[in-house]
């Protein structure tokens, strides 16, 4: 600007430190949620204002002559503020300890580099200008580098390294330039541009950190950065010691300066202090080393295990009193003797080997083990199963530690769990792994002359939860008995899992022998009630039967009976079928659609579409419902086809939230439009029961904006029933986040009228069914009056689906329904027809 370097230098320096304070300022406010990088924000932000205050004044401080004066202290309390902001915004916790250590590292760093700088040009200035006059002019820009040491470490190692990082730019750049103008001062120079224009510079780009940096994770580096650290303050250390000797080493005549080697001799000082709280610190660690050893001893002897010292010969030279409780002998017996005399003969040679490989290993390794496991002689002259851990280099002794363990329980144990692998602990028949391998085993001679029944109790889920598993099980073990007398003596009659049974027949090439023991055993469950808990459970059967085929898998035949059964269940139960071919492809073909479905989910093949909700009164459009459309490529899949499978598989759970999500972010977008419009999406039964159901609508609230009221969740009355008490528990807690409820195809469901008392219902909706009669069947209309008015007296909005002709819209405006949809309203349009909806008209 052609005016004085200092006056500009002062102009932008406060223009640019105040725009980084607003910057600052105004980032704080929008960083509620990580209070650490608030504070620090705001700390940062008043640093730069009070440093602004100091430079704006600097220019007339400067005409009083002072060495030191307000302005220059005003600058090293912005410099303090901007260092305690960049450590607050780090987020790092410090102890007392760590506190230390980062005082005297940053003291060694100033020191460390005030040294260098008074090698290289600092001398030169202190011989042109009064010793007093020097300390107090360079007072200020060394404590602001005393600052800027502190920070730089918290800065890198925080978690929120760039405005931390920002920050100690700043610092760096200020404290540069404070020395710079304090050299100028005392030389009685101009200023240098550069450092005139450092500190502005870098103020700018802390302004602009906060708006470049949406979000700050943790820096890279982890611990070898905070390492690399560490090593900072000790090669600052180092470089100022050999600059010093070449500079000693170079002068003929040194006449020492006092503050100088004071500061050095601090240096040393604080360094020997440390090399001295370090050796304190090993010497700590040692003796906790050697009490974890000792502890560890003492903790395997209260175990019950037997601990003791031998070479890689297998030499004892320690056993611990352990050994006398466990195996009978006494310690001094075997101190001296080798372990192998008391080990089985068959399991010596690979013990040896085992140590031999442990002596081995590389001794600059790591301390390493090995499991043995054995069987050794006790006194009684047993041999009992042991389990020892051998563990080398213990207490740098060139001896093993080893761990010894009688393990005659578990190895029992482990003989009847062998036992209980191929049968059912609850009814006592042959499981699930046995009936497969005998199903191999037969099918691998008599193919073609075999057939596999399954068999699942209908209704058993009820039974558990009525009067509880213990009891569930009693009731199984009835079933097995019944089933076992069914069957004839050569059949395998397994409990395949759960509730469902699996029966091997050989038929001999006669498959109604197969279809006549189906029929026995569907008799042989529902001929009589089972008795449980005092009380009669009646419970039918449904069976699969599958004949094998040449050269049919064993899988393939069991697949072919499960799914036979489960075609029975679907058709009611209480029945017996035989497995085709068309069931098998009926389930792939389900398969296929659910595989379908989740890729369709990675891909966003789904679309929603919109069906307006208008006020029958005025036709005006007061809300939306969003319906989902799935293309599969080109074709179009109808909802009732994938909707289903879709609710069987658990898909609908991450389908229904992606469906909540976008059309809450669109329709918070119309009403952003200054459209006061609702929307209503239908929730189905798995969603309602997944685990994070009420926080997933919170979420997609809070990240659309859109207003809790604004959002309807439509329920039918079949989910209500089930599982009552946990769905309307659900259900009332997002009623207490401010969605409203409503209750979807009412009056087809059950005890509609128990329900709108338990739960705080805000609307119900008409099922077609009954709009579809009016002006047709007066029944029909008689109950959608009965509705209406119903509604009315409860105070409930009351919408009419299903509207297609204008009979039905005007029986319904006359009835005083509130609300209606249909084809004869407005179909269901795509989010752009809403977009022209909205900006032609309100209303349909």
């Amino acid at each position: 600007m052609g005016g004085q370097t200092s006056v500009t230098g002062a102009v932008a320096g406060v223009l640019a430190a105040l725009l980084a304070a607003v910057s600052l300022l105004t980032t704080s406010a929008r960083l509620g949620d990580h209070r650490a990088t608030a504070t620090g924000t705001r700390w940062m932000g008043g640093g730069a204002v009070v440093w602004a205050g100091g430079v704006a004044l600097r220019p007339v401080a400067e005409n009083t002559g002072l060495m030191v004066s307000f302005a220059d202290l005003l600058v090293l309390v912005g410099t303090v503020l901007l260092a305690g902001g960049a450590l607050i915004a780090s987020g790092r916790s410090l102890s007392g300890t760590a506190v230390l250590r980062l005082v005297t590292d940053s003291y060694l760093c100033a020191v460390s580099l005030f040294l260098v700088g008074w090698v290289v040009a600092l001398r030169r200035v202190y011989e042109q200008a009064d010793p007093a006059t020097f300390t107090f002019t360079m007072l200020p820009p060394m404590l602001a580098l005393l600052v800027t040491c502190a920070a730089v470490p918290s800065a890198v190692r925080g978690r929120a390294a760039p405005p931390a990082a920002a920050g100690v730019g700043v610092l760096a750049t200020t404290t540069v330039a404070g020395i710079a103008e304090a050299v100028a001062r005392l030389t009685d120079a101009v200023p240098p541009v550069w450092s005139v224009m450092l500190a502005p510079m870098a103020f700018l780009l802390l302004a602009a950190v906060p708006w470049a940096v949406r979000e700050s994770g943790p820096p890279p580096g982890g611990r070898p950065v905070g390492n690399l650290i560490a090593l900072v303050p000790l090669v600052l250390v180092g470089v100022a010691t050999v600059t010093l000797l070449v500079h000693l080493a170079g002068m003929r005549a040194f006449q020492p300066v006092t503050g100088v080697v004071l500061l050095a001799g601090s240096a040393v000082l604080l360094l020997l202090f440390r090399v001295f709280v370090l050796s304190g610190a090993n010497a700590r660690l040692r003796r906790l080393a050697a009490l974890g050893d000792r502890q560890l001893r003492e903790l395997a002897e209260s175990t019950g295990d037997v601990v003791l010292l031998c070479d890689y010969e297998g030499i004892v030279r320690e056993i611990g009193a352990g050994v006398e409780v466990t195996y009978g002998y006494r310690p001094d017996e075997l101190v001296g003797g080798t372990i192998f005399e008391y080990i089985h003969p068959e399991d010596v040679p690979g013990i040896q080997a085992a140590l031999r490989a442990m002596g081995f290993e590389d001794d600059g390794g790591s301390p390493g083990a090995c499991m043995i496991a054995c069987r050794v002689r006790a006194a009684d002259g047993t041999w009992r199963p042991t389990e020892s851990v051998a563990t080398r280099h213990v207490g740098g002794e060139d001896l093993l530690l080893v761990t010894t363990r009688d393990v005659s329980d578990e190895e029992a144990l482990r003989n009847q769990v062998a036992h209980l692998t191929f049968h059912d602990g609850v009814t006592g028949l042959p499981n699930r792994a046995y009936f497969e391998e005998r199903t191999r085993e037969v099918l691998s001679g008599r193919a073609g002359h075999v057939a596999v029944i399954f068999l699942d109790l209908d209704g058993f889920t009820s039974v558990n939860d009525s009067v509880g598993h213990a009891s569930g099980d009693y009731l199984l073990g009835q079933a097995a008995r019944r089933l076992r007398g069914a069957v004839r003596a050569d059949d395998t009659l397994a409990r395949w899992g759960g509730d469902e049974f699996a029966v091997l027949v050989e038929t001999g090439g006669e498959a109604q022998i197969a279809v006549d023991m189906a029929e026995r055993l569907l008799r042989a469950v529902s001929q009589e009630p089972f008795r449980v808990a005092d009380r009669d459970v009646a419970l039918t059967a449904s069976v699969g039967v599958a004949f094998a085929e040449d050269e049919m898998p064993a899988g393939d035949l069991i697949r072919n009976a499960d799914v036979a059964m489960a075609r029975a269940k679907e058709l009611g139960g209480r029945r017996v079928e035989v497995f085709a071919a068309q069931m098998h492809a009926d389930v792939v073909r389900r398969l296929e659609l659910a595989a379908d479905l989740q890729r369709a989910l990675i891909e966003q093949q789904f679309a929603i579409e919109y069906q307006p909700v208008v006020d029958l009164a005025t036709s005006r459009v007061t809300a939306v419902e969003a319906l989902v459309r799935w293309w599969r490529g080109s074709v179009f899949v109808p909802p009732e086809q994938f909707l289903g499978p879709a609710e069987d598989t658990g898909l609908i759970v991450p389908l229904s939230e992606w469906i909540l999500r976008e059309a809450c972010r669109e329709v918070a977008a119309w009403r952003a439009s200054s459209w006061d419009i609702g929307l209503s999406v239908n929730l189905s039964a798995r969603q309602i029961t997944a685990p994070r159901f009420v926080e997933t609508v919170e979420e997609a609230l809070s990240e659309s904006g859109l207003p809790a009221s604004a959002l309807t969740l439509e329920v039918i009355e079949e989910m209500l029933v089930e599982d009552a008490e946990e769905t309307i528990r659900r259900l009332s807690e997002l009623r207490a986040l401010g969605v409203r409820l409503a209750i979807d195809d009412f009056g087809t469901g059950y005890a509609s009228l128990a329900f709108l008392r338990q739960l705080p219902v805000d609307m119900i909706k008409i099922d077609p069914s009954f709009v579809s009669g009016l002006g047709r069947d007066d029944t029909l209309t008689l109950l959608t009056r009965t509705i209406v008015r119903l509604g009315h007296d409860l105070g409930l909005i009351v919408v009419a689906e299903g509207i297609e002709r204008p009979e039905q819209l005007e029986l319904l405006r006359e009835m005083g329904c509130t609300r209606g949809q249909g084809f004869l309203v407005a179909r269901p349009m795509a989010a752009r027809g809403v977009d022209s909806l909205m900006r032609t008209s309100l209303t349909v």
